[in-house]
């Protein structure tokens, strides 16, 4: 029971957390271009939301890794996420075809991470993504999926088209970094991904890991080494 409560209060955290972030992001008007235009010369980064959210709801991150010396890319058109996985994939491919990228890493929340999977193991692009750090992405799928009436999130259960066939694929696992919270109330069976580099917080929250210092950290060690 004492568990139970526990992980109850984690959930309230966690909505807490992310509607907090969502007004602040709803209200943020700052110029995504200044993220590249003032930035260092470290390997560029490329943002990937999640579901339901656009850039804006991980400006911090964003911000965090441009004081780092990273550019930080922005992909407009992915707006709200709400496309499929490869409509998504197609979207950054796009993305980076006009920025002339062709050597980045990609930091990417839940679906975000999906896409960038996906991305990754498409010929002719996939080879432009060096290093993927994926926080809180269900590779295989999330179990609650079905209780969402929404299809885009539907589609995200274990036995969505996309979920499965992306499992299938395991050429680019070795390039991605899965950083999951100790508890994620999303995700039930979290976010491992077998061959890739798994690591795990000692936070609790899909959206909270996002505030983590302790996430903080693993993008600093990681990037400072591609």
């Amino acid at each position: 029971m004492l568990r139970g409560l526990r992980r109850l209060a984690v959930v309230a955290a966690d909505y807490a957390f992310a509607a907090r972030h969502q007004l602040r992001a709803g209200l943020d008007r700052s110029d995504p271009g200044v993220l590249v235009r003032s930035a260092g010369q470290r390997i560029p980064v490329v943002l990937l939301p999640g579901v339901y959210e656009t850039w804006r709801f991980l400006l911090p991150l964003a911000r965090h890794l441009h004081e780092r010396g990273h550019p930080v890319h922005i992909v407009n058109t992915l707006r709200w996420n709400v496309s499929t996985i490869a409509e998504g994939s197609v979207r950054v491919a796009a993305y980076l075809e006009h920025a002339d990228l062709d050597r980045v890493a990609i930091v990417a929340h839940s679906k975000g991470g999906l896409i960038a999977k996906h991305l990754m193991e498409s010929p002719g692009v996939g080879e432009k993504v060096v290093r993927a750090i994926t926080i809180a992405t269900p590779f295989a799928g999330s179990s609650l999926a079905r209780f969402v009436p929404l299809p885009t999130v539907r589609a995200l259960g274990p036995s969505g088209a996309e979920v499965l066939e992306l499992a299938r694929r395991t050429s680019a696992n070795a390039r991605i970094v899965a950083v999951s919270p100790d508890f994620d109330p999303h995700i039930p069976c979290g976010g491992h991904l077998d061959r890739a580099t798994n690591i795990r917080l000692g936070i609790s929250g899909h959206f909270r890991i996002l505030g983590s210092r302790e996430l903080f950290d693993v993008l600093d060690e990681d990037l400072d080494g591609v």
